[in-house]
């Protein structure tokens, strides 16, 4: 990896793709505003924008080389999510053009650490329709099943809801629909009252 690409946003190899992003993204909204300006300004702010596009695509194009390339493809998501920093982690998934098993299982994770909980039982079930074989995908989907109901039944926050039991007057539409079909019935006497009186 060309070091000048990491000095150029003012970071070095060990910055996350996030920290890659920001420093990107406020430098080229400086150069774009200077370039405008006359004289050896603007002129050096276009050639620095330039430069700073290359460099950050050169950047993210190695990382994502480096994973496809890898005999351990996922070990750098794994290295990720230990570290906490789950934008890395994703930003590496997305990376991947073969989506395998564990490759589902780790998004599944990633889902999990974002408490996605419905999203992270989707990736795990298709990793196991993959793998069917795989005790830990089973082991971690009982889990994460688990967890599920003990909040379903606790209360606690989390994508997953128990439906509150409907009363009598809230089953089909509620007393909103009852007051309908009240007032319908009101007018259709009303109407058939007019009418016979004539």
């Amino acid at each position: 990896m060309d070091n000048e690409n990491y000095e150029l946003l003012g970071l070095d190899e060990t910055a996350t793709d996030e920290q890659i992003r920001e420093a990107y993204e406020t430098l080229k909204a400086k150069y774009d505003q200077e370039k405008w300006q006359d004289g050896e300004v603007g002129t050096n702010a276009a050639r620095m924008l330039t430069k700073l596009n290359a460099a950050y695509r050169e950047i993210m194009e190695e990382r994502r080389e480096k994973i496809r390339s890898g005999e351990n493809p996922f070990e750098e998501v794994r290295e990720a999510l230990k570290s906490g920093d789950i934008s890395r982690a994703q930003s590496l998934l997305d990376a991947f053009n073969e989506r395998s098993a564990e490759w589902h299982y780790l998004q599944s994770v990633v889902f999990y650490r974002k408490n996605w909980m419905n999203e992270s039982k989707k990736q795990l079930e298709i990793a196991m329709q993959m793998d069917p074989s795989n005790q830990k995908y089973r082991e971690d989907y009982r889990k994460l099943t688990a967890r599920a109901d003990y909040q379903t039944q606790t209360g606690g926050g989390t994508t997953y809801t128990q439906p509150e039991p409907a009363t009598d007057d809230r089953q089909m539409g509620g007393n909103e629909c009852i007051n309908m079909c009240n007032a319908c019935a009101c007018m259709n006497c009303l109407c058939n009252c007019m009418y016979c009186c004539r």
